[in-house]
């Protein structure tokens, strides 16, 4: 079975990514990430991350705001398929609900940052769009 995950890029008008660090004590403790969760059934990644940016980060989001930008997946030990979109409108500040650490970072200081296995090829098509300008038009 695979267990499908949802994960948000929140792009600020300065071009900086909110990136949070998952708890210690849980799988990649420590590691940097984009926010989102587990998409729970019956539900739409689109519903899945919108769901999850107001849980952990009381941001809500329009289903127009959000565009897709890549999939990554796993088929060792848990198998795991995490999807990517990007959003460049929001309402609320975010706020770390969950007790979660998170910052705005760059776009050329994401590859520094140490993250899961299925975050990094997600980073690196992230910046390939933020690179072909194809996430600046509104």
């Amino acid at each position: 079975m695979i267990l499908p995950v949802v994960a948000v890029a929140l792009l600020r008008e300065d071009g900086h990514i909110l990136m949070q660090r998952r708890p210690e004590g849980k799988q990649h403790g420590g590691l940097w990430e984009f926010p989102g969760g587990k998409i729970d059934p019956g539900e739409g990644p689109i519903e899945a991350a919108q769901r999850e940016m107001e849980e952990e980060l009381g941001v809500g989001l329009e289903a127009r705001a959000l565009m897709p930008v890549s999939f990554a997946h796993s088929d060792e030990g848990r198998r795991v398929l995490l999807l990517l979109y990007i959003a460049r409108v929001w309402s609320g500040d975010p706020v770390a609900r969950e007790g979660q650490q998170f910052a705005w970072v760059a776009p050329d200081a994401l590859s520094d940052l140490d993250m899961p296995p299925l975050d990094v090829p997600l980073v690196r098509d992230l910046l390939r769009w933020i690179g072909a300008g194809a996430i600046q038009r509104k």
